[in-house]
């Protein structure tokens, strides 16, 4: 691969973030992309392995600030294609012109290799030497659906999982039992190759050999294939805060698929349902709540009761005049908060009007028109 090629790359493309990503969101779409497409998880599926050594790629650039930071101003000079751009606008001699020779000059005198050098490692050996380290557990997500009350005040649920783990087999080995892998003579069981692109750089991805995993199995375990990996079902008390909502993400931490080698396990992210209740709904860390009232009740005012999602009551005060959809604020009834507090309870009226009149109440209402006189309540309308 000549260098132009190389800069030409979109990383921030490759792992599907912005430019302005944060380094959470660079792991995060690391994680995601790198389960999917792992040459264990798509048996002789080159393009999974390509996608994969892409991926790689991109996140060890754009996972180390200095290279990332480098990356960007390499790309930013060169505009992401062949062209130099020089402070005047113009366009100098091409990529291959500037890279024609490993050992080529730059504008200002110094080995244009010192311009990139410590981009991506800069050394020429073949195969790195680290010993294989941990590896983190995959992160699993499940759902939960609980009671309008529950989400309110907060619930222990137990859920039943589904993740990847060590084959009970072989013990996460790979290898048939009775036999035990070796460590991959081409990367000397890192995992990882290096090679250099054009004479310049040095690109670090995952071993040819092994596929990443440092480790050569010769007889593979019957149950797992030779991934090493099995799939696990086990139940588990979850801890749902108060406060949560319909539809939010909340993370269990390690409590996700078991790590490799030492490696810590993965998270859990579990997706709340919420069930409506039939008589309060919700507004942020309010609740809320519709009654009826009188017309008398509204014309005269006074003290009703009022139920809470406690189960207790509260009596409310409506003063004379109310006006149909008031709102009243109970405060400290509402939905709880991480602080320890509560929100409150908007209590909102609703005037019934009587459907059939007898007599004394028909003349009593008469009796009451006639005593406001004919002021019409819509001459505003009419100027």
């Amino acid at each position: 691969m000549s260098t132009k090629d190389w800069l030409e790359k979109d990383f921030y493309k490759v792992l599907g973030v912005s430019k302005d990503a944060k380094p959470d969101e660079i792991k995060k779409a690391f994680r995601k992309l790198a389960r999917a497409n792992h040459p264990d998880q798509n048996q002789n599926d080159p393009k999974a392995e390509q996608r994969f050594k892409d991926i790689s790629e991109a996140h060890s650039v754009l996972s180390d600030p200095k290279k990332r930071k480098e990356y960007d101003e390499t790309r930013s000079m060169f505009g992401g294609a062949g062209g130099f751009r020089f402070p005047g606008g113009g366009q100098g001699p091409s990529m291959e012109d500037l890279f024609r020779n490993a050992g080529g000059q730059n504008a200002a005198g110094g080995n244009i290799s010192d311009l990139f050098g410590n981009l991506f490692g800069g050394t020429s050996t073949r195969r790195t030497t680290t010993s294989r380290g941990p590896r983190r557990g995959q992160d699993i997500e499940g759902e939960a659906t609980i009671e309008f009350t529950d989400a309110v005040v907060g619930v222990t649920v137990t859920m039943q999982t589904v993740s990847d783990e060590a084959c009970g087999a072989c013990s996460g080995t790979g290898a048939k039992s009775g036999t035990l892998p070796k460590v991959c003579p081409t990367c000397q069981g890192s995992g990882m190759e290096t090679s250099t692109a054009g004479g310049v750089f040095a690109v670090s991805e995952p071993c040819h050999e092994c596929r990443g995993r440092g480790l050569i199995v010769e007889e593979s375990c019957p149950v797992c294939g030779g991934s090493g990996r099995g799939r696990s079902t086990r139940s588990m008390q979850v801890r749902i805060p108060a406060g949560v909502t319909d539809g939010q993400r909340i993370r269990i931490k390690g409590k996700g698929g078991a790590g490799e080698n030492g490696g810590a396990p993965g998270d859990l992210y579990v997706v709340v349902h919420v069930r409506p209740h039939k008589l309060f709904g919700r507004k942020g860390d309010s609740l809320t709540l519709t009654i009826p009232v009188t017309f008398t009740e509204a014309a005269l005012g006074a003290d009703i009761s009022v139920p809470t999602l406690s189960g207790q009551r509260v009596t409310l005060k409506v003063g004379p005049g109310t006006p149909n959809g008031r709102t009243f604020r109970v405060r400290g009834k509402g939905v709880h908060k991480s602080d320890g507090t509560s929100g409150d309870l908007l209590v909102t009226v609703e005037v019934q009007v009587p459907h059939q009149l007898n007599d004394t109440a028909k003349e009593a209402l008469e009796s009451f028109a006639a005593a406001l006189g004919d002021a019409d309540p819509r001459a505003s309308l009419y100027g």
